[in-house]
């Protein structure tokens, strides 16, 4: 089975030096000979950002609105076949500064239902002195924004640094810490950083073993061993069919954390297989006939909640359809 195609999420608000780490990540990529793919929103027609990437790089644009908003439905589109057309290594979403970060996830997910894709972690940039005017005015949408994107990140990049004090920095980051305790802290001057610890830092599971929070002076954490199982988006992929009141049982009991679900499943009591839908408490079930190889799966989508306890009690509900039809 082919493996899944790593995809990074980038957001921030504008101005904040996005495309500048997007230039260093595509030539990070290539320099450990892999192929990335680059897809970009602009809120104009004209994709500006673009220019600033090779033109050997596979790019896709997204224009003339936002990623979680008026353009949300082409990404899944757009995602899909820029893997499939130009089969990259690895894929990074570049949003909108305007763009609210859970509907970017939200968005990014729908692929996962029949892409091989795997969502690895959105990466959020801030400009220092920017998002310090922001927090001592409490500036409105702007600050609320800036505020979400940072909460949705696996890591947060702490850009301009050398535009405000050392007692500036470390009053963002403690403000930072407050709004996603999860989150490593990297400071940067042009996004000029190690970029192999950033993009390890991600949603994945495994990252939940690697050891405790550990803070910094400034009130940030260590890049590594920092994850704590804290996630944004989590994909299970199945390996045979579950039995459907358990699996409803355990949507029943997920934590207020998760707040959307999604996926393709095939349930051991029923010949039937079937999409599902999971959004503020509510569950429904869509009775659909696939077309091509589509393997079960689901996505998760929340704030810090635990992949590796997710992905246990999926793999329990597993192994107890396998033994019931085993006992049978």
């Amino acid at each position: 089975m082919a493996q899944d195609v790593p995809v990074y999420l980038l957001t921030g608000f504008l101005g904040s030096g996005k495309t500048t780490l997007l230039q260093r990540l595509v030539s990070y990529w290539q320099q450990q000979g892999l192929k990335p793919g680059v897809i970009i929103n602009e809120l104009g027609d004209v994709n500006l950002d673009g220019l600033l990437v090779e033109a050997e790089v596979p790019t896709s644009e997204l224009l003339g609105g936002c990623i979680c908003c008026t353009v949300r439905e082409d990404l899944a589109g757009e995602l899909a076949g820029l893997v499939e057309r130009d089969r990259p290594d690895v894929v990074l979403i570049e949003a909108t500064g305007a763009a609210n970060p859970i509907d970017l996830l939200d968005s990014a997910t729908e692929t996962a239902m029949y892409a091989g894709i795997e969502i690895k972690g959105l990466i959020a940039v801030a400009d220092a002195a920017h998002l310090l005017e922001m927090h001592r005015s409490r500036g409105g949408r702007t600050y609320a924004l800036m505020q979400d994107q940072i909460r949705s990140a696996s890591i947060v990049v702490l850009n301009k640094i050398d535009r405000v004090s050392e007692q500036e920095a470390e009053q963002l980051e403690q403000a930072i810490a407050g709004w996603n305790a999860y989150a490593p802290i990297v400071r940067t001057v042009r996004c000029d950083t190690d970029l192999g610890p950033l993009l390890e830092t991600g949603f994945t599971p495994e990252r939940a073993a690697d050891g405790p929070l550990r803070r910094t002076p400034g009130g940030g954490l260590n890049m590594l061993g920092s994850s704590h199982g804290h996630v944004t988006s989590y994909t299970h992929r199945f390996a045979r069919p579950v039995d459907s009141e358990k699996f409803e049982a355990m949507i029943g009991e997920l934590p207020r954390e998760i707040y959307r679900a999604k996926g393709l499943l095939t349930f051991s009591d029923t010949a039937s297989r079937f999409l599902f839908q999971y959004a503020f408490r509510e569950l429904d079930f869509i009775k659909v006939t696939p077309q091509g190889q589509l393997n079960d799966m689901a996505v998760f989508i929340g704030e810090h909640f635990s992949a590796a306890e997710l992905r246990q009690k999926l793999e329990r509900l597993e192994l107890e359809s396998e033994q019931a039809e085993v006992s049978e």
